[in-house]
């Protein structure tokens, strides 16, 4: 089952989806231009997903995040819910104020972010589903702005439960863990171009050995690591879903030459950007042979 709401006036969409066989994610990189995000509920047993080409196992009574860019297919869609909502319907970038989500549940360090839920927990979504479902059937002027507050409060409710796991969250102060945040979303706006920790730690009135200093303490990876650990998921995507040449996706991602793209994959993956692709090739090959 989906139900869904569409603004006509913005194109803001929001969507409820229930034993949906078709639930599934397929990015953005190959001119897509849905930009939904999505948090899936596993009430039941544990399942597998694979996202963006990688298997997960999604635990029992957890939550599950999810961005626009990422590629996600589960193995048993039809027993999960979802919830899900474009950036005209809510820009969780544009609202970070009410909701402080973007850098940790969102674009976090932790990919993917799977989040166990008590029973209690797991109750507190269920009776705001239950709320989404009445608010699904009352198509008036204020249906809008109604599924705009119980999304907001759904937002709120699992950030804070993923906060009380997170051991930064833990031992270190909001405001630290904020600054951890901001630095996630001005990776995520800017990686294609920025490589380096000083662009990113002058657009935060910082210098590069304060901001790496402050993750150490945090317990994250270093803002170097996190640089390259994005650059090289996007070089993946690009290799996974589109038929882009090396010397494109390197131009693609801020390099200067196809040779500096090329040394700097292999660097951090182990692997030439050629012998990856022939891996995927013969990956789809063995797939098409089983069916």
């Amino acid at each position: 089952m989906q139900l869904e709401f569409t603004d006509k006036s913005t194109s803001g969409r929001f969507m409820v989806r229930v034993n949906d066989h078709s639930l599934k994610g397929e990015g953005t990189i190959n001119g897509q231009k849905s930009t939904i995000n999505t948090f899936v509920i596993n009430k039941g047993c544990e399942q597998q997903v694979t996202i963006d080409e990688i298997v997960y196992t999604m635990p029992a009574h957890s939550v599950l995040p999810l961005v626009a860019n990422q590629h996600f297919t589960f193995e048993k869609p039809e027993l999960l819910l979802a919830w899900q909502f474009n950036r005209e319907f809510y820009c969780i970038m544009d609202h970070d104020a009410e909701v402080s989500c973007v850098g940790f549940i969102f674009y976090g360090i932790k990919h993917p972010m799977f989040i166990p839920l008590t029973p209690q927990e797991m109750q507190s979504l269920t009776n705001i589903e239950q709320l989404f479902l009445e608010d699904m059937e009352l198509k008036d002027s204020m249906q809008g702005e109604m599924l705009r507050t119980l999304l907001k409060r759904a937002i709120i409710n699992v950030t804070r439960i993923a906060r009380r796991q997170t051991a930064g969250y833990q031992h270190s102060s909001e405001d630290k863990m904020d600054i951890i945040r901001q630095f996630n979303l001005l990776l995520e706006i800017n990686f294609r171009k920025e490589h380096e920790v000083i662009f990113y730690a002058e657009a935060m009135n910082r210098s590069p050995k304060t901001l790496t200093n402050l993750f150490r303490i945090c317990n994250c990876p270093s803002p170097s690591t996190l640089i390259h650990n994005r650059i090289i998921l996007e070089a993946k995507r690009y290799l996974y879903y589109t038929d882009k040449s090396a010397k494109e996706i390197g131009y693609s991602l801020g390099f200067e030459s196809p040779a500096h793209f090329s040394r700097f994959f292999k660097l951090k993956t182990g692997c030439k950007v050629s012998m990856f692709r022939d891996l995927i090739c013969a990956d789809k090959n063995k797939e098409l042979r089983l069916l």
